[in-house]
Order: C-alpha cells, then structure tokens, then sequence
C-alpha cells in the first residue's frame, strides 16, 4: 500500500481516504518531531490498570507502551505487525526436545521504570502471576506450561517449579510444556505476558500502576477523570522493532466525554484522539469536513451476541438457534455504520482470518454461501419446541451509542420470539468484567471481540474452550459458559499436532467451528473495519493490525 491512497464510499455519499502506509518513528531526541502532549479522550475509564488482568481494547494497547515481555509483535504497519520479534528477550528462540522446551536469554541493563534491574527471578515470578492474579488468559494461553495444571486448580500453590526454570548466571529462562504448543511465541509475545517486578502483589491492582520498561510510564490515574503518563526515565531502546522511543512527552487520556461530544472536541482540537466508536450520525459529517483525519483500517474484530448456556432460556440449544436465525445482521451493520465499514457475519471466525467457514448455517435459505436475512419462521418454531416462550431475557450491553442501539434491536427481535425481553447498560470499565462473572447471571450480552494474533484459536479457544470458564471469576473470557469435551479435543488437537500441514489444522479449527455454531453458545452478528478520527495536530499516525493506534508514535504539533 505504499505510495498510493485507497478511497472507501460510505452510506453512498462518503469518500474516506486511507493514507499511504508508510516510514516509522524513531523517536530518538534529535527528532524536531519529538515532544508535545497527546490527548486522549473516552467516554470512560477501561477498567483495571493491570496490565496482566485488563483485556480491554482501549487499554491493552496503551499499556503496551508501559509494558514488555521477552517477545513482541512488531511495531510496523501493515502485515508485517503481525510478526514476532524479540523484545526483553536477545532472540526468538527455537524449539526445543520437539517443542516441549524454549529457552529465552533476557537482555544485560534492563530497569523498571523505578530503577530497579529486571532479573530472571521478575520473569519467573511474572509467569506465576498470571495464574494468581488471575488473568483471563492463563487457561487459554499459558496452562500448556508444566505445573501449570495445579496452579488453575490452586493458585495459591502455584510456583511452576518444572515448567518455568531460570539460570541468573546465564540470564536464562526455559519454559518446558507438557506438550507442543504451535502458537507458543505468539502467547508469549501477548501483552499479558509482560514482565513486572517479582515483588507486585499477586492480585488484581485495580487503580494502582505497575513499574513496566516501557518508553512510558503511568504517573497518575484516576478512573473518573482520566490518567496521565510521562516518559520513563530508564527506558533506552534495544529493539527499534519491539519497542521504538516514543514521539509525545506527555500522554493525558480524559474520561468522561461522551463519543458525540468527543468527536465534537477532537473536531475542534481540544482532544487528539479517541479509541470508541464513531456515532452514526456523525459518520456522514466526517466524510463530508474531515475526510483528510478519518481513517478506516481492517482489523479482525466482530460484535456476537453470547449466551448463557448454564441458565434459563439459553441453556436450551434450540432457543439460541433460534437467536442465530431470527438476527438481524442486516439492521446490525447499518448501526454501526453501514456496508462499506461493516459486514454480516454468521460464523465464529471473521472472513479476514484463516479459517472462516464460508457456509452461513443460520439464514433465510439456509445453508448459504452468505448471510441473507433472517428466518423467523423457523426461529420461533424452535423458541416453542425450546418451551422457553415467554421466559423474562435480560440483554446486556455496553452504554455506548452504537452498543446500546445494537442492544435495542435485539431486544425487539428476542420480543418478537416470544419472550418479556429489558435491556441493561453498563459503563465500559465495568461492562466486561460484569459480563465474565457467572455470579452475575448474563443472560445474554452483545460484545466485540479482536484477534490477539491472526489464529482462528483467538475466536474459538479462547471464547469457547473448557479452560477459559472459571465460576465467579471476573476474568472468564468463555462468556457463555460453554464447555464441549469432544469439540475441545478437536482444537486441543489443532493446538499441539506439530505434524499437521496448515492446511490440515485449519480444516481442525473449520471442524470445531462448525461444531461450535450447531451448539450456538453465541450468535455471530457483524465483522467491522475500525474507523478513527484525529484531531489536525496530529503527524505520523500509526495504525497497527494488532495493536491499533501505536500512540508512542503518533507525532503532535
């Protein structure tokens, strides 16, 4: 895509431009470009500060600018972002004992951003804390480590002992696994595997920033006003791809502007950038006065409406069939802003991601090669098979404009199958974490969801895998509660194999996904493009296909 401009028609009368992907920031102090303060703005605050707990698109992105871990995903534009690269750590490492072991050397000078050295011993304990402190991704991730199995059943026990091993002399960690784990670097180079000094409590620290390597350095935080995060004093560069020196001074993120007024305010200059979703009804104004600061960017992301398998109505398979065939997905992509940002989705997997079934099981017609309308005939004849007719629905979303509107819809459809449906919103620092909690008995709950690398494992696995169902856990990411032995052992399969061509385990994940959507624990709704605004200071804007907006590049005059 370099040296040429891509335009996109939206709603029929738009024209966005998406810039010419080119050049990175190398932030180094001669820069003329380096200083500044980018502002940041949010209609609220994203939740914990930990940055082995917070699973948020709008902070987990941040905070990679705070954080490390021996590996990283590059920071390059393009598909070159999706690459691993070394980062604490001097090398990738290769396989050893066929993929049951990988040794890590961690770099000589590293410091915390209060000073202290970073040692082997913070790496050791960094992997136990992610099993104590509970990390929504510790099942799906990292419990292929030995020992890792006791430290899911008991935490409190948790040292991983044989699985994570750690030579000070040689500044050496090995990892020795149970058994082959063909995404292994990917994990390891996921921001919750970041590495924080031995001695961070093991428990959620909430509002309370963690020492990171990072180019920045969280200073103050306050999650009804906003954070504030300046320059790390100890940060020196020694992997331009993992983790180049920032261009601002000074990052300050704002809470409490609502997305309409927010743009408004980036419009006029008084904010920078904003990662919510744009309003419809601003989309039209945006194409027509600041096509030059609005940029549309592929990213496997989806919005899916998932279900409570374990309680009344959803624990009848019927009836979240018949969620599948009644949605709306037409209505949905109008809602978030039409067809030329957003697209119906019928399968677990986004098209953009290997793996995608190119069967629609659940539409008018049905199976189709495509989505093409609803089917509420055969919809309500399952409601009524399901003997759930007339069952009190409670649907869950986020108070965000298009969440909340996405929430209506499906509201109204669910009234129309037959039951006594309200709709519940919450604010986006405690929507996610209300909806993992089983205690809390979500019925249903409209959420998006983003790849954490390209792996059709980060859609299946992750939402829908045994291990990632943890009762009473703010940190559960399988939503529904799903638990399928025979469908876990498929993917586990497609995990471990290391015989199997690429084409051989995506027909593994094509399999438990299909299986997956007969069960119908969630019902896919759209896939979307990400649409961001900036304001007219902002140079250099970087956009990642993993991490979104890179803002320690991002350049302010």
């Amino acid at each position: 895509m370099h040296g040429r401009c891509i335009f996109i028609i939206l709603a029929g009368i738009m024209l966005f431009p998406i810039p010419a992907l080119c050049g990175t920031g190398s932030g180094n102090k001669a820069d003329p470009h380096r200083g500044g303060t980018l502002r940041l703005v949010a209609a609220s605050s994203g939740g914990t500060l930990d940055p082995q707990i917070n699973y948020s698109a709008q902070y987990i992105n941040l905070l990679d600018v705070v954080y490390d871990g021996l590996l990283s995903f590059r920071k390059s534009r393009g598909p070159d972002g999706n690459d691993v690269v070394a980062d604490l750590a001097e090398t990738v490492p290769a396989p050893e004992d066929g993929g049951l072991t990988w040794t890590f050397t961690l770099r000589p000078d590293l410091r915390f951003s209060d000073g202290r050295p970073v040692t082997v011993d913070d790496v050791a304990a960094s992997f136990r804390r992610i099993f104590k402190a509970g990390s929504p991704t510790a099942g799906a991730f990292y419990s292929g480590i030995r020992g890792a199995d006791l430290c899911m059943r008991d935490p409190s026990r948790c040292t991983l002992a044989e699985g994570v091993v750690t030579d000070r002399q040689r500044r050496t960690i090995s990892f020795h696994l149970r058994s082959p784990d063909t995404e292994f670097l990917q994990k390891i180079a996921f921001p919750h595997a970041c590495i924080l000094p031995a001695d961070t409590p093991d428990h959620d620290m909430g509002n309370t920033p963690i020492p990171g390597t990072g180019p920045y350095r969280i200073v103050s935080y306050d999650p009804d006003r906003g954070m504030r995060m300046e320059r790390n004093p100890w940060f020196h560069v020694w992997n331009l791809q993992a983790q180049p020196e920032g261009y601002p001074d000074i990052i300050t993120y704002t809470f409490g502007v609502p997305n309409e007024a927010a743009v408004t305010a980036i419009e006029n200059g008084q904010y920078d950038l904003f990662y919510d979703p744009v309003p419809l009804d601003r989309m039209a104004e945006l194409g027509a006065r600041f096509a030059d600061r609005t940029h549309i960017e592929p990213h496997p992301q989806a919005f899916y409406a998932f279900m409570n398998v374990n309680i009344p109505p959803f624990n009848s398979q019927a009836a979240r069939q018949a969620v599948n065939y009644a949605m709306d997905r037409r209505a949905m992509v109008i809602l978030y802003g039409g067809r030329a940002i957003a697209t119906p989705l019928c399968d677990m997997v986004p098209s953009s991601v290997k793996g995608h079934a190119p069967v629609c099981m659940y539409s008018r017609d049905a199976p189709a090669p495509e989505w093409k309308a609803p089917d509420m005939a055969r919809a309500r004849k399952l409601v009524q098979s399901s003997g759930t007719v007339g069952q009190d629905v409670t649907v869950v979303t986020s108070s965000g404009s298009v969440e909340t509107a996405m929430g209506n819809r499906l509201r109204d459809t669910l009234q129309q199958l037959g039951y006594h449906v309200s709709l519940r919103t919450l604010t986006p620092g405690v929507f996610f974490s209300y909806i993992q909690n089983s205690s809390n008995r979500m019925q249903i709950a409209i959420k998006s969801w983003a790849h954490d690398y390209p792996s059709p494992s980060n859609f299946l696995d992750a939402l829908f895998g045994c291990e990632n169902f943890h009762p009473g856990s703010d940190n559960s990411i399988n939503m529904s509660g799903f638990c399928n032995k025979e469908i876990q052992a498929i993917m586990d399969r497609a995990k471990t194999n290391t015989g199997l061509t690429e084409d051989q385990r995506l027909a593994l994940w094509q399999e438990a996904g299909r299986r997956i959507m007969e069960q119908s624990p969630a019902a896919p709704m759209i896939e979307m493009n990400s649409v961001k605004i900036h304001s007219a200071r902002v140079r250099n804007y970087f956009y990642t296909p993993l991490y979104e907006i890179l803002v320690s590049q991002i350049q302010v005059q």
